[in-house]
C-alpha cells in the first residue's frame, strides 16, 4: 500500500522524499495512489522534508503535481520555504516562491520570517528573492526584537547589510533588548565595512547607549578596532569620553589593553589624564 504509515506517520513517499531518493519519489507519483500530503506525528510532509534538505528535484516533482500544500506547517509552525531560506537552498526558494502560493513573510513560532532566517544566515541570494518580492517587512522582529539587519550587521554579513539598507525602508536604529543598535554591534565586532555603510545612510545614531551606557566608540576602542574609531571620530558626532556604569571610558580601556593606536586616536581629539 502506497500510502500505508509506520509507528510516527511515516509513509514511503515520506521517506523517499526526506533522503533524496529521486527515483523511488518518481515512481510513487506515477501511482497516481499516493497522498502528497500526508503528515507524520510533527505535522511534516514529504515536501517540507524535501525543501528542508534541500532536494530541489524533489520539491519540483511534489509542486508539479498541483495536489501539495506549498504552505504547510508543521507543529513548530514551519514551512518549506521557511526551512529552504534558513538553510540556504536558493534553487528550492525559487520554486516555491514561483508556485505564487506561499506566504512569502510567514512567522514561525518564534516570529521570525524566511528573510529574518536567510539574513542571520548569511544566505544573500536568497536574502536577494526574498527582498525583490516586495512582499516582505524587512523590519521584521523575531520574540527577541532582533531584526534582520540587526543580525546581519551582528554577524558581519556585508553584502546583506547592503542589500537592505538599498531598500530604504530598514529601522537602521533599531534596538535589541539590551539597547544596542545593529551600529553598536558592528563597532564592537570590528566590522569596518558595515559600519562605513550604516555611517553613510547619514540616519544612524552613532553615539547610541545601550542599557549599560556603553556606545559604539566605547566598544570599538576597548577591543582596538582602529579603523572604526576612525570612522566613528570622524562624524563628529560622537562623544569622545563616555562613562558607563562603572567610570571607564574608551581611552582608559585602550589604554588598559594596550592599543596605541587608538589611544593616539582618542587623544588627538580630547585632553584627558588616563
Amino acid at each position: 500500500m502506497p500510502n500505508s504509515k509506520d509507528k510516527d506517520g511515516q509513509t514511503p513517499l515520506w521517506w523517499a522524499a526526506r533522503d533524496g531518493h529521486e527515483a523511488i519519489v518518481k515512481l510513487l507519483l506515477d501511482t497516481d495512489k499516493v497522498d502528497v500530503d500526508s503528515k507524520d506525528q510533527d505535522g511534516q510532509t514529504p515536501l517540507w522534508w524535501a525543501a528542508r534538505n534541500g532536494h530541489e528535484a524533489i520539491v519540483k516533482l511534489l509542486l508539479d503535481t498541483d495536489n501539495v500544500d506549498v504552505d504547510s506547517k508543521d507543529q513548530d509552525g514551519q514551512t518549506p520555504l521557511l526551512l529552504a531560506a534558513g538553510n540556504g537552498y536558493e534553487a528550492v526558494v525559487k520554486l516555491l516562491l514561483n508556485t505564487g502560493k506561499v506566504d512569502v513573510d510567514f512567522k514561525g513560532h518564534d516570529g521570525r520570517t524566511p528573510l529574518l532566517w536567510a539574513a542571520w544566515n548569511g544566505h544573500e541570494a536568497i536574502v536577494e528573492l526574498l527582498l525583490d518580492t516586495d512582499k516582505v517587512d524587512v523590519n521584521s522582529k523575531g520574540r527577541d526584537g532582533l531584526t534582520p539587519l540587526w543580525w546581519a550587521a551582528r554577524y558581519g554579513r556585508e553584502a546583506i547589510v547592503k542589500l537592505l539598507l538599498d531598500t530604504g525602508k530598514v529601522d537602521i536604529n533599531s534596538k535589541d533588548r539590551g539597547g544596542q543598535t545593529p551600529l553598536w554591534w558592528a563597532a564592537k565586532n570590528g566590522n569596518e565595512a558595515i559600519v562605513k555603510l550604516l555611517l553613510d545612510t547619514d540616519k544612524v545614531d552613532p553615539d547610541s547607549k545601550d542599557g549599560d551606557g556603553s556606545t559604539p566608540l566605547w566598544w570599538a576602542a576597548r577591543n582596538g578596532h582602529e579603523a572604526v574609531v576612525k570612522l566613528l571620530l570622524n562624524t563628529g558626532k560622537v562623544d569622545v569620553n563616555p562613562k558607563i556604569r562603572n567610570g571607564q571610558t574608551p581611552l582608559r580601556w585602550a589604554a588598559r589593553n594596550g592599543h596605541e593606536a587608538v589611544v593616539k586616536l582618542l587623544r588627538s581629539h580630547v585632553n584627558l589624564s588616563l
